[in-house]
Protein backbone atom coordinates (compact mmCIF):
# COMPACT_ATOMS: atom_id res chain seq x y z
CA UNK A 1 0.00 0.00 0.00
CA UNK A 2 2.72 2.24 0.75
CA UNK A 3 4.35 1.90 -2.57
CA UNK A 4 1.16 2.00 -3.81
CA UNK A 5 0.47 5.68 -2.78
CA UNK A 6 4.13 6.51 -3.69
CA UNK A 7 4.13 5.59 -7.17
CA UNK A 8 0.43 7.80 -7.39
CA UNK A 9 2.19 10.59 -5.60
CA UNK A 10 4.80 10.80 -7.86
CA UNK A 11 2.56 10.39 -10.99
CA UNK A 12 0.46 13.11 -9.85
CA UNK A 13 3.25 15.38 -9.17
CA UNK A 14 4.75 15.05 -12.47
CA UNK A 15 1.19 15.61 -14.44
CA UNK A 16 1.23 19.04 -11.57
CA UNK A 17 4.68 19.95 -13.13
CA UNK A 18 3.78 19.20 -16.70
CA UNK A 19 0.59 21.17 -16.62
CA UNK A 20 2.13 24.24 -14.86
CA UNK A 21 5.34 24.97 -16.57
CA UNK A 22 6.90 24.47 -20.20
CA UNK A 23 6.51 21.04 -21.32
CA UNK A 24 8.18 20.66 -24.85
CA UNK A 25 11.08 22.78 -26.03
CA UNK A 26 8.57 24.72 -27.93
CA UNK A 27 7.20 25.58 -24.65
CA UNK A 28 10.61 26.32 -22.82
CA UNK A 29 11.86 28.88 -26.03
CA UNK A 30 8.68 30.75 -25.77
CA UNK A 31 9.14 31.41 -22.02
CA UNK A 32 12.43 32.17 -22.32
CA UNK A 33 11.40 34.95 -25.05
CA UNK A 34 8.58 36.21 -22.56
CA UNK A 35 10.75 36.06 -19.93
CA UNK A 36 13.47 37.92 -21.67
CA UNK A 37 11.09 40.90 -23.11
CA UNK A 38 9.31 41.26 -19.85
CA UNK A 39 12.30 40.93 -17.76
CA UNK A 40 13.72 43.97 -19.44
CA UNK A 41 11.02 45.82 -19.37
CA UNK A 42 10.63 45.76 -15.73
CA UNK A 43 14.19 46.16 -14.83
CA UNK A 44 14.54 49.12 -16.86
CA UNK A 45 11.16 50.67 -15.02
CA UNK A 46 12.93 49.07 -11.05
CA UNK A 47 16.69 50.37 -11.54
CA UNK A 48 15.97 53.52 -13.19
CA UNK A 49 12.66 54.73 -11.73
CA UNK A 50 10.53 54.19 -8.34
CA UNK A 51 7.08 53.94 -9.62
CA UNK A 52 6.77 50.22 -9.04
CA UNK A 53 7.19 50.80 -4.87
CA UNK A 54 7.73 53.60 -3.25
CA UNK A 55 7.26 53.54 -0.16
CA UNK A 56 5.63 57.02 0.18
CA UNK A 57 3.16 56.36 -2.75
CA UNK A 58 0.11 54.93 -0.99
CA UNK A 59 -2.00 54.32 -4.17
CA UNK A 60 -2.92 55.28 -7.83
CA UNK A 61 1.01 56.59 -8.73
CA UNK A 62 0.04 54.78 -11.92
CA UNK A 63 -3.34 53.49 -13.46
CA UNK A 64 -4.92 52.73 -9.78
CA UNK A 65 -2.67 50.06 -9.43
CA UNK A 66 -1.92 50.22 -5.35
CA UNK A 67 1.43 48.37 -5.54
CA UNK A 68 2.50 49.58 -2.00
CA UNK A 69 -1.06 48.81 -0.32
CA UNK A 70 -0.92 45.30 -2.45
CA UNK A 71 2.61 44.34 -1.30
CA UNK A 72 2.41 45.67 2.15
CA UNK A 73 -0.50 44.07 3.26
CA UNK A 74 -2.11 42.48 0.54
CA UNK A 75 -5.18 44.94 0.09
CA UNK A 76 -8.52 45.75 1.73
CA UNK A 77 -9.76 41.94 2.92
CA UNK A 78 -13.29 42.65 1.49
CA UNK A 79 -11.67 42.77 -2.12
CA UNK A 80 -8.97 40.28 -0.89
CA UNK A 81 -9.93 38.29 1.70
CA UNK A 82 -6.12 35.71 1.86
CA UNK A 83 -4.03 37.97 -0.71
CA UNK A 84 -1.90 39.14 2.76
CA UNK A 85 -0.53 35.57 3.18
CA UNK A 86 0.23 35.54 -0.75
CA UNK A 87 2.34 38.98 -0.57
CA UNK A 88 3.91 37.90 2.51
CA UNK A 89 6.06 35.70 0.90
CA UNK A 90 6.25 38.04 -2.37
CA UNK A 91 7.68 40.54 0.02
CA UNK A 92 10.04 38.25 1.79
CA UNK A 93 11.16 36.72 -1.55
CA UNK A 94 12.12 40.53 -2.05
CA UNK A 95 13.47 41.59 1.23
CA UNK A 96 15.71 38.35 0.73
CA UNK A 97 17.63 39.61 -2.44
CA UNK A 98 17.82 43.23 -1.03
CA UNK A 99 18.68 42.51 2.56
CA UNK A 100 15.79 43.94 4.02
CA UNK A 101 15.52 47.10 2.24
CA UNK A 102 13.08 48.45 -0.25
CA UNK A 103 15.42 49.64 -2.87
CA UNK A 104 16.22 49.18 -6.30
CA UNK A 105 16.84 45.84 -5.63
CA UNK A 106 13.50 45.40 -3.84
CA UNK A 107 11.87 47.00 -6.72
CA UNK A 108 13.59 44.33 -9.04
CA UNK A 109 12.68 41.25 -6.99
CA UNK A 110 8.40 41.97 -7.29
CA UNK A 111 8.84 42.67 -10.92
CA UNK A 112 10.55 39.57 -12.08
CA UNK A 113 7.70 37.94 -9.41
CA UNK A 114 5.30 39.83 -11.70
CA UNK A 115 7.25 38.36 -14.67
CA UNK A 116 7.76 35.47 -14.18
CA UNK A 117 4.23 34.55 -13.29
CA UNK A 118 3.09 36.74 -16.70
CA UNK A 119 4.99 34.21 -18.93
CA UNK A 120 3.86 31.24 -17.08
CA UNK A 121 0.36 32.30 -17.79
CA UNK A 122 1.21 32.99 -21.84
CA UNK A 123 2.09 29.18 -21.74
CA UNK A 124 -0.93 28.27 -20.44
CA UNK A 125 -2.38 30.18 -23.22
CA UNK A 126 -0.52 28.24 -25.52
CA UNK A 127 -1.05 24.83 -23.74
CA UNK A 128 -4.59 25.75 -24.15
CA UNK A 129 -4.95 26.88 -27.90
CA UNK A 130 -2.48 23.48 -28.73
CA UNK A 131 -3.53 21.19 -26.36
CA UNK A 132 -7.55 21.81 -25.81
CA UNK A 133 -8.51 23.21 -29.09
CA UNK A 134 -5.80 21.82 -31.26
CA UNK A 135 -4.84 24.56 -33.38
CA UNK A 136 -1.96 24.43 -36.03
CA UNK A 137 1.08 25.70 -34.30
CA UNK A 138 1.36 29.24 -36.74
CA UNK A 139 -1.98 29.71 -35.37
CA UNK A 140 -1.50 29.51 -31.84
CA UNK A 141 1.51 31.50 -32.02
CA UNK A 142 -0.24 34.31 -33.56
CA UNK A 143 -3.00 34.71 -31.00
CA UNK A 144 -0.14 33.92 -28.42
CA UNK A 145 2.16 36.92 -29.50
CA UNK A 146 -1.38 39.10 -30.26
CA UNK A 147 -2.32 38.86 -26.14
CA UNK A 148 1.13 39.46 -25.12
CA UNK A 149 1.17 42.90 -26.64
CA UNK A 150 -2.48 43.47 -25.08
CA UNK A 151 -2.27 45.94 -22.71
CA UNK A 152 -2.90 44.03 -19.52
CA UNK A 153 0.55 41.67 -19.66
CA UNK A 154 2.41 44.46 -20.66
CA UNK A 155 1.33 45.93 -17.75
CA UNK A 156 1.03 43.46 -15.31
CA UNK A 157 4.37 42.09 -16.34
CA UNK A 158 6.07 44.50 -13.72
CA UNK A 159 3.25 45.53 -11.63
CA UNK A 160 3.01 43.87 -7.94
CA UNK A 161 -0.45 43.37 -7.80
CA UNK A 162 -3.48 40.87 -7.03
CA UNK A 163 -4.36 40.94 -11.02
CA UNK A 164 -1.08 39.89 -11.80
CA UNK A 165 -1.19 36.30 -10.01
CA UNK A 166 -4.75 36.12 -11.03
CA UNK A 167 -4.13 36.26 -14.63
CA UNK A 168 -1.84 32.94 -13.85
CA UNK A 169 -4.68 31.49 -11.48
CA UNK A 170 -7.52 31.33 -13.95
CA UNK A 171 -5.67 30.61 -16.84
CA UNK A 172 -4.35 27.92 -15.24
CA UNK A 173 -7.56 26.67 -13.84
CA UNK A 174 -8.97 26.71 -16.78
CA UNK A 175 -6.50 25.21 -18.43
CA UNK A 176 -6.77 22.23 -15.98
CA UNK A 177 -10.80 22.09 -15.82
CA UNK A 178 -10.79 21.62 -19.72
CA UNK A 179 -8.00 18.66 -19.38
CA UNK A 180 -10.61 17.26 -16.87
CA UNK A 181 -13.19 17.63 -18.67
CA UNK A 182 -11.85 16.55 -22.51
CA UNK A 183 -11.10 13.57 -20.31
CA UNK A 184 -14.29 13.09 -18.96
CA UNK A 185 -12.83 13.38 -15.15
CA UNK A 186 -14.37 15.35 -12.69
CA UNK A 187 -12.40 18.10 -10.93
CA UNK A 188 -11.30 16.60 -7.50
CA UNK A 189 -12.28 18.15 -4.39
CA UNK A 190 -9.03 19.21 -3.42
CA UNK A 191 -7.99 20.79 -6.58
CA UNK A 192 -11.48 23.19 -6.51
CA UNK A 193 -10.33 23.46 -3.04
CA UNK A 194 -6.70 24.65 -3.88
CA UNK A 195 -8.83 26.97 -6.76
CA UNK A 196 -10.54 28.77 -4.56
CA UNK A 197 -8.52 29.80 -1.70
CA UNK A 198 -5.68 30.85 -4.28
CA UNK A 199 -8.39 32.18 -6.80
CA UNK A 200 -10.80 33.54 -4.35
CA UNK A 201 -8.43 34.45 -2.08
CA UNK A 202 -6.61 36.92 -4.13
CA UNK A 203 -10.04 38.54 -5.35
CA UNK A 204 -13.31 37.43 -3.73
CA UNK A 205 -15.76 37.39 -6.31
CA UNK A 206 -13.31 35.49 -8.97
CA UNK A 207 -14.61 32.03 -6.67
CA UNK A 208 -17.59 31.81 -9.01
CA UNK A 209 -15.42 30.70 -12.07
CA UNK A 210 -14.19 27.81 -10.11
CA UNK A 211 -17.29 26.45 -9.85
CA UNK A 212 -18.10 26.97 -13.45
CA UNK A 213 -16.67 24.21 -15.03
CA UNK A 214 -18.66 21.79 -12.60
CA UNK A 215 -21.67 22.42 -14.72
CA UNK A 216 -20.35 20.90 -17.63
CA UNK A 217 -19.38 17.69 -16.12
CA UNK A 218 -20.52 14.75 -17.91
CA UNK A 219 -24.08 13.64 -17.03
CA UNK A 220 -24.06 15.87 -13.76
CA UNK A 221 -27.49 16.88 -13.82
CA UNK A 222 -28.65 13.12 -14.82
CA UNK A 223 -27.23 11.48 -12.55
CA UNK A 224 -28.54 12.16 -8.78
CA UNK A 225 -25.19 10.46 -7.62
CA UNK A 226 -22.72 12.58 -9.77
CA UNK A 227 -24.96 15.69 -8.84
CA UNK A 228 -24.63 14.99 -5.35
CA UNK A 229 -20.73 14.23 -5.37
CA UNK A 230 -20.17 17.68 -6.99
CA UNK A 231 -22.42 19.07 -4.42
CA UNK A 232 -20.06 17.85 -2.10
CA UNK A 233 -17.00 18.66 -3.76
CA UNK A 234 -18.46 22.33 -3.90
CA UNK A 235 -19.42 22.20 -0.34
CA UNK A 236 -15.57 21.36 0.82
CA UNK A 237 -13.79 23.99 -1.35
CA UNK A 238 -16.18 26.30 0.15
CA UNK A 239 -16.22 25.29 3.37
CA UNK A 240 -12.10 25.33 3.42
CA UNK A 241 -12.40 28.87 1.79
CA UNK A 242 -14.83 30.49 4.31
CA UNK A 243 -12.81 29.08 7.40
CA UNK A 244 -9.68 30.62 6.11
CA UNK A 245 -11.26 33.75 5.48
CA UNK A 246 -12.86 33.82 8.95
CA UNK A 247 -9.96 32.75 10.05
CA UNK A 248 -8.12 36.07 8.82
CA UNK A 249 -10.84 38.13 10.04
CA UNK A 250 -10.82 36.83 13.50
CA UNK A 251 -14.55 35.50 12.90
CA UNK A 252 -16.00 39.32 12.85
CA UNK A 253 -17.63 38.87 9.93
CA UNK A 254 -19.87 42.28 10.38
CA UNK A 255 -17.00 43.80 9.46
CA UNK A 256 -16.80 42.60 5.69
CA UNK A 257 -20.06 43.33 5.22
CA UNK A 258 -19.90 46.53 6.64
CA UNK A 259 -16.27 46.93 4.64
CA UNK A 260 -18.02 45.89 1.49
CA UNK A 261 -20.72 48.15 0.96
CA UNK A 262 -18.52 51.02 1.26
CA UNK A 263 -16.14 49.85 -1.30
CA UNK A 264 -19.54 49.41 -3.37
CA UNK A 265 -20.51 52.97 -3.03
CA UNK A 266 -17.26 54.19 -3.21
CA UNK A 267 -15.71 52.23 -6.36
CA UNK A 268 -19.46 51.97 -8.00
CA UNK A 269 -20.11 56.03 -8.90
CA UNK A 270 -20.15 56.48 -12.06
CA UNK A 271 -18.17 59.66 -13.47
CA UNK A 272 -19.16 61.71 -15.95
CA UNK A 273 -18.01 59.66 -18.89
CA UNK A 274 -20.88 58.06 -20.56
CA UNK A 275 -21.15 54.11 -19.60
CA UNK A 276 -20.68 53.08 -22.75
CA UNK A 277 -17.59 54.98 -23.24
CA UNK A 278 -16.00 53.47 -20.14
CA UNK A 279 -17.11 49.91 -21.03
CA UNK A 280 -15.62 50.43 -25.06
CA UNK A 281 -12.53 52.05 -24.00
CA UNK A 282 -11.57 50.74 -20.61
CA UNK A 283 -13.47 47.77 -19.41
CA UNK A 284 -12.97 45.98 -23.08
CA UNK A 285 -10.71 48.61 -24.79
CA UNK A 286 -8.36 49.36 -22.49
CA UNK A 287 -7.50 45.94 -21.33
CA UNK A 288 -6.13 45.51 -24.79
CA UNK A 289 -5.30 48.76 -26.49
CA UNK A 290 -4.00 51.68 -24.45
CA UNK A 291 -5.59 55.04 -24.62
CA UNK A 292 -4.32 58.52 -24.40
CA UNK A 293 -2.87 58.94 -20.88
CA UNK A 294 -3.67 62.06 -18.86
CA UNK A 295 -1.79 63.01 -15.16
CA UNK A 296 -3.42 63.99 -12.06
CA UNK A 297 -2.02 65.63 -8.60
CA UNK A 298 -2.16 63.86 -5.34
CA UNK A 299 -1.03 64.07 -2.05
CA UNK A 300 -0.66 61.12 0.70
CA UNK A 301 -1.70 63.30 3.37
CA UNK A 302 1.90 63.38 4.73
CA UNK A 303 3.17 66.30 2.74
CA UNK A 304 4.77 64.09 -0.22
CA UNK A 305 3.00 65.30 -3.46
CA UNK A 306 3.04 63.28 -6.61
CA UNK A 307 1.85 62.51 -10.40
CA UNK A 308 -0.36 60.09 -10.66
CA UNK A 309 -1.47 58.37 -14.73
CA UNK A 310 -4.42 57.61 -15.92
CA UNK A 311 -5.98 56.63 -19.23
CA UNK A 312 -8.80 58.50 -20.92
CA UNK A 313 -10.95 57.40 -23.33
CA UNK A 314 -10.17 57.01 -26.73
CA UNK A 315 -10.03 60.48 -29.00
CA UNK A 316 -10.08 58.63 -32.69
CA UNK A 317 -12.04 56.93 -34.94
CA UNK A 318 -9.23 53.73 -35.08
CA UNK A 319 -9.64 52.35 -31.27
CA UNK A 320 -13.35 52.62 -31.80
CA UNK A 321 -13.08 50.20 -34.89
CA UNK A 322 -10.33 47.72 -33.37
CA UNK A 323 -12.58 46.80 -30.01
CA UNK A 324 -15.65 46.77 -32.33
CA UNK A 325 -13.99 44.07 -34.42
CA UNK A 326 -12.40 42.26 -31.47
CA UNK A 327 -16.24 42.29 -29.73
CA UNK A 328 -17.69 41.18 -33.26
CA UNK A 329 -14.88 38.39 -33.78
CA UNK A 330 -16.07 37.34 -29.99
CA UNK A 331 -19.60 37.13 -30.21
CA UNK A 332 -19.09 35.45 -33.70
CA UNK A 333 -17.23 32.91 -31.85
CA UNK A 334 -19.60 32.37 -29.40
CA UNK A 335 -22.64 31.80 -31.69
CA UNK A 336 -21.20 29.37 -34.01
CA UNK A 337 -19.47 27.06 -30.59
CA UNK A 338 -23.14 27.82 -28.91
CA UNK A 339 -22.96 24.10 -28.11
CA UNK A 340 -19.41 24.13 -27.14
CA UNK A 341 -18.90 23.65 -23.43
CA UNK A 342 -15.45 24.91 -23.22
CA UNK A 343 -16.89 27.96 -24.96
CA UNK A 344 -19.80 28.29 -22.40
CA UNK A 345 -16.87 27.85 -19.65
CA UNK A 346 -15.40 31.15 -21.13
CA UNK A 347 -18.17 32.95 -21.67
CA UNK A 348 -19.89 32.52 -18.06
CA UNK A 349 -16.46 33.34 -16.48
CA UNK A 350 -16.45 36.42 -18.48
CA UNK A 351 -20.12 37.57 -17.67
CA UNK A 352 -19.45 37.74 -14.02
CA UNK A 353 -16.43 40.91 -14.56
CA UNK A 354 -19.01 42.22 -17.02
CA UNK A 355 -21.79 41.84 -14.40
CA UNK A 356 -19.79 43.47 -11.78
CA UNK A 357 -18.21 45.89 -13.46
CA UNK A 358 -20.55 47.05 -16.13
CA UNK A 359 -24.15 46.24 -14.72
CA UNK A 360 -23.28 46.88 -11.51
CA UNK A 361 -20.58 49.71 -12.13
CA UNK A 362 -18.28 48.29 -9.68
CA UNK A 363 -14.76 50.17 -10.72
CA UNK A 364 -16.13 50.78 -14.20
CA UNK A 365 -14.14 54.30 -14.33
CA UNK A 366 -10.25 52.33 -13.85
CA UNK A 367 -11.85 49.32 -15.41
CA UNK A 368 -8.38 49.45 -17.21
CA UNK A 369 -7.12 47.65 -14.16
CA UNK A 370 -8.93 44.63 -13.90
CA UNK A 371 -8.42 42.96 -17.02
CA UNK A 372 -6.31 39.98 -15.23
CA UNK A 373 -9.96 38.77 -14.39
CA UNK A 374 -11.39 38.29 -18.12
CA UNK A 375 -8.87 39.45 -20.79
CA UNK A 376 -7.60 35.88 -21.23
CA UNK A 377 -10.82 34.99 -23.17
CA UNK A 378 -10.21 36.95 -25.51
CA UNK A 379 -7.06 34.94 -27.42
CA UNK A 380 -8.82 31.42 -26.38
CA UNK A 381 -12.64 32.43 -27.72
CA UNK A 382 -10.89 33.65 -30.85
CA UNK A 383 -8.77 30.18 -31.43
CA UNK A 384 -12.15 28.60 -31.06
CA UNK A 385 -12.98 30.66 -34.27
CA UNK A 386 -10.06 29.52 -35.65
CA UNK A 387 -11.38 25.77 -34.52
CA UNK A 388 -14.67 26.33 -35.96
CA UNK A 389 -13.24 26.70 -39.28
CA UNK A 390 -10.54 24.66 -39.92
CA UNK A 391 -12.51 23.16 -42.87
CA UNK A 392 -13.46 26.03 -44.41
CA UNK A 393 -9.69 27.34 -46.16
CA UNK A 394 -11.17 30.78 -47.37
CA UNK A 395 -12.78 31.85 -44.08
CA UNK A 396 -9.81 30.39 -42.24
CA UNK A 397 -7.20 32.32 -44.48
CA UNK A 398 -9.99 35.54 -43.84
CA UNK A 399 -9.43 35.37 -40.12
CA UNK A 400 -5.49 34.53 -40.18
CA UNK A 401 -5.16 37.89 -42.12
CA UNK A 402 -7.58 39.88 -40.27
CA UNK A 403 -5.93 38.95 -36.71
CA UNK A 404 -2.38 39.68 -38.22
CA UNK A 405 -3.70 43.54 -39.55
CA UNK A 406 -5.52 44.04 -36.02
CA UNK A 407 -1.96 42.36 -34.67
CA UNK A 408 0.12 45.02 -36.29
CA UNK A 409 -2.29 48.10 -35.18
CA UNK A 410 -2.70 46.96 -31.25
CA UNK A 411 1.79 46.33 -31.33
CA UNK A 412 2.21 49.57 -32.96
CA UNK A 413 0.05 51.77 -30.96
CA UNK A 414 1.08 50.07 -27.82
CA UNK A 415 4.48 50.36 -28.19
CA UNK A 416 3.60 54.16 -29.00
CA UNK A 417 1.94 54.56 -25.85
CA UNK A 418 4.53 52.98 -23.81
CA UNK A 419 7.21 55.32 -24.85
CA UNK A 420 4.76 58.00 -23.47
CA UNK A 421 4.59 55.91 -20.15
CA UNK A 422 8.65 56.29 -19.88
CA UNK A 423 8.09 59.30 -20.57
CA UNK A 424 6.12 60.02 -17.35
CA UNK A 425 8.78 57.93 -15.61
CA UNK A 426 11.54 60.12 -16.57
CA UNK A 427 9.70 63.37 -16.11
CA UNK A 428 8.31 62.33 -12.50
CA UNK A 429 9.73 58.97 -11.28
CA UNK A 430 13.65 59.21 -11.75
Amino acid sequence: MPKFFTLNFKQKSTDFLKTVFPETKLELLLFTVFLTAYGLLGTAIALNYRIIFDNRIPWDAYFSFDNRAIVMTGGGFERHPLANYFFNWIREVAYLFSNGKKDATFRLALAWCSNFAISLSLIQIYKYLKNIIILPKKISLLLLFFFSFFSTPILLSFTPETYTYTLLFLVLFNYYAALKLRKEEKIPATALALAGVVIGGLTVTNIVKVYIPLLFEKDVFRNWRRFGHLFLRGVISIAVFVLLFLYRLDFKFLNFLNKSGEQYEKFSNPKVTPVWDMIASWFFGGNMLFSSFVTRDYHNKKGFEYKALFMEVYTSVLPYVFVSLILILVLWSYLKNFKNKFVQILMLSFLVDLVIHCVLKFGLHTSYIYGGHFIFVVPLLLGWLFNRYKDSPKTLSFLYVAVWILFFYLALNNLFRMTEFFDFLEKYYR
